[in-house]
């Protein structure tokens, strides 16, 4: 196994590029499933284990693929598989965006059920609930969903869903593209992924209206097409790095992103006493002298993302002054917390919520991930500890971050990954 090495005190000063998206290229890469017509360039994807398990599932299905360079190119022509296996999925959770194109394509797929981060129950029943709505037969058995179409297309339909949901809004998008007659879906999520997911099948040939807004209409076309497409920027990996920023006193600018996709981050910032500076597609975050506590809440996007709340518990660590921070998306994504208090830490959780006081002076030891937003809280936490922190199960890091640590070297940081054996 890896771990990384953390010598902390070290300022991050700098400019950095964002990598492209994980959240959005995985969907993006699922949609290619949907057509057996031409071959598909997708850039600025970025080099992550999801990523590579992601393209090994395609692969596994029959897809022809090649991934070099942040380039994939995938042709979808002649697949011989319409099951996805547990020992694939088991990896990753977004392994289930497999299930509406390879549904819409071929009146039938069995797909695992998914594994990945383990925080909180997240069930599929949304996605399951879109198929049948679509006028799928759907199945469990023996750990697979099994949906099959009674006829030889899925049917548009009007899907309300109760609570906003990516993976569900995006699995509905791709099994409804080629549906007969018109799909509306009610409160749709509104996350930049969603919208990027649009963008592609439209240019695919799919009639999508409401983009970037609660309310998706979908006339369903009868084919689709290979195209060339670049993914967009990775709003939380920006979000990581501009806190790296803001925890060791530094001055960052990171390159390539849309600013207002990190609104509600950078407000945040701003908040504490951080300078923001925007400048077209460009973010510069500088410290104050002393950071101020600021409570947020994690909530579906345009608010503050769930995916951000373990790095911003770890800048609070910091702060002048006590913050609470709440998150209504997962309410038991708090395994990082007593890492946090290893550290030395003083955060408190009561019920769903987490109180931090700061600023506490941290000291480096050994710490474990326990999933990938975790991961980066203990690597921002190791940053500006005193001495020499281990965090260990780096896996789940390199689930969701495009050597983190090369980046955070080049901006100053004293981190290197080791091996290590565990016992």
């Amino acid at each position: 196994m890896d771990k990384l090495v953390i010598r902390g005190g070290k300022k991050i000063c700098g400019s950095v590029a964002a990598s492209g998206s994980k959240n959005s290229a995985l969907p993006v890469i699922a949609a290619t499933l949907l057509t057996a017509d031409g071959s598909f360039a997708i850039s600025r994807i970025p080099d992550l284990k999801d990523v590579r398990t992601f393209i090994q599932l395609l692969d596994y299905l029959g897809a022809e693929t090649s991934f070099e360079g942040n380039l994939l190119t995938v042709s979808t022509a002649h697949l011989k598989s319409i099951e996805a296996p547990y020992e694939l999925v088991k990896k990753m959770r977004a392994s289930i965006y497999v299930l509406g194109p390879l549904l819409a394509r071929f009146g039938h797929t069995r797909v695992s059920l998914p594994g990945g981060c383990a925080f909180g129950p997240r069930p599929v029943d949304l996605h399951i609930m879109a198929m049948e709505k679509l006028g799928a037969t759907v199945t469990i058995e023996n750990g697979f969903i099994d949906a099959r179409i009674n006829g030889s297309r899925l049917r548009g339909a009007r899907i309300d869903f109760p609570v906003s949901s990516v993976g569900a809004t995006g699995n509905a998008l791709m099994a409804a593209v080629t549906a007969e007659g018109t799909t509306v879906l009610g409160n749709a999520a509104l996350e930049p992924e969603i919208e990027c997911l649009c963008h592609f099948l439209v240019k695919m040939g799919a009639r999508i209206d409401g983009i970037g807004t609660t309310t998706l209409t979908i006339e369903g076309v009868d084919q689709l097409r290979a195209v060339g497409f670049e993914n967009i920027f990775d709003r939380i990996e920006a979000g990581t790095l501009l806190s790296a920023a803001a925890i060791t006193g530094g001055t960052v600018t990171v390159t390539g992103v849309v600013p207002e996709q990190l609104a509600s981050v950078l407000e945040a910032f701003r908040q504490s006493g951080c300078s923001v500076t925007v400048s077209g597609d460009s973010v510069t975050l500088s410290t104050p002298t002393e950071l101020l506590p600021v409570d947020i809440t994690a909530r579906p996007y345009p608010e503050f993302p769930t995916d951000m709340q373990a790095q911003w518990m770890a800048l609070m660590t910091q702060a002048h002054g006590d913050s609470t921070i709440i998150d209504r998306i997962y309410l038991e994504r708090f395994n990082h917390i007593p890492e946090l208090n290893r550290l030395g830490a003083h955060i408190e959780i009561r019920d769903n919520w987490a109180l931090v006081h700061g600023p506490q002076e941290l000291t480096g030891t050994k710490v474990m991930s326990t999933d990938l937003r975790a991961s980066a809280c203990l690597v921002l936490a190791g940053l500006v500890a005193k001495d020499t922190t281990e965090v260990l199960r780096v896996y789940h890091l390199d689930r969701g971050y495009e050597a983190i640590e090369k980046k955070l070297t080049a901006l100053g940081a004293d981190i290197e990954r080791q091996k290590y054996q565990e016992f």
